[in-house]
């Protein structure tokens, strides 16, 4: 899945809270789009999702983070499996490519 972030930053709507953020998120990737992880910054709550952009990869990526074996990474298709959204409980929203 080839992601445009530029296109995304330009159809994107200035959101009110996290939760209209997290709703149109949901609704532009459908079931790519994945909660991880929430995190207090600055005193503002921040909310990290993945936009899965190749599910085998990430699908295996997991996997192994959980494995009693460590993973052994070869190459950056694995870290090039998905892109990560953050989004602050004011609306705020930043995202890696």
């Amino acid at each position: 899945m080839n992601i445009d972030f530029n296109t995304i930053a330009e159809n994107m709507p200035n959101f009110e809270n996290h939760d209209d953020a997290k709703a149109w998120f949901e609704e532009y990737f459908e079931d790519k789009f994945i909660f991880k992880n929430q995190d207090e910054l600055n005193g503002k709550t921040v909310y990290y999702y993945h936009i899965i952009k190749n599910p085998d990869a990430y699908s295996q990526y997991m996997v192994s983070l959980t494995s009693e074996v460590k993973p052994h990474i070869t190459d950056f298709d694995t870290f090039e499996s998905y892109s990560t959204i953050e989004i602050s409980e004011d609306g705020e929203v930043s995202f890696t490519q």
